[in-house]
């Protein structure tokens, strides 16, 4: 079944994505369950939270934007080096936008390198191809004309990533 998504996933890279009308909490939570399941196996204690409205609803490739999430709490889990650990996903809507925010108290990002970050190829980590971030950004931009940013980093205190969405209503 995760295969068939990942398949699914990079089919649609390339391809114009259908935009869809989708409750933005169920989209975010389906990610925040999975990494839930899986957190005992990482031998940290992080709690990975959700936050928002559960009534917003937007135009949304749910597949792709699940994938954006799932690259932000990945590197925030990564990002994560103390025993107690947070991710901490919210969301608001505003008159003309919805803000999502992926927040994590791990090292945190080097202000020299927040440029590089979105760019393919790029990493700070031994294993990975660095496309996660790149690929996220081309979602977030280029699919949902949205945008997306660090908001935030200290280092050793954490990192707050910020996705600005349009709001369709």
């Amino acid at each position: 079944t995760r295969l068939n998504k990942i398949i699914q996933r990079f089919s649609k890279i390339g391809s114009k994505p259908e935009l869809k009308k989708e409750n933005l909490y169920e989209v975010i939570s389906r990610v925040v369950t999975y990494f839930g399941k899986r957190l005992p196996h990482t031998g940290k204690q992080v709690k990975i939270s959700l936050e928002g409205d559960q009534q917003i609803e937007t135009d949304l490739n749910a597949e792709l934007f699940e994938w954006v999430i799932e690259n932000l709490i990945k590197n925030a889990l990564d990002a994560i080096e103390v025993n107690e650990g947070f991710v901490n996903v919210s969301f608001v809507k505003n008159n003309k936008s919805i803000e999502i925010e992926v927040a994590d108290n791990g090292k945190g990002i080097d202000y020299k390198l927040r440029n590089e970050i979105f760019k393919p190829g790029f990493s700070t980590k031994r294993r990975g191809w660095g496309l996660g971030l790149s690929l996220s950004k081309r979602i977030v931009e280029d699919y949902h004309k949205g945008r997306i940013f660090v908001k935030d980093s200290v280092q050793n205190k954490g990192t707050t990533f910020k996705i600005v969405l349009k709001n369709n209503e």
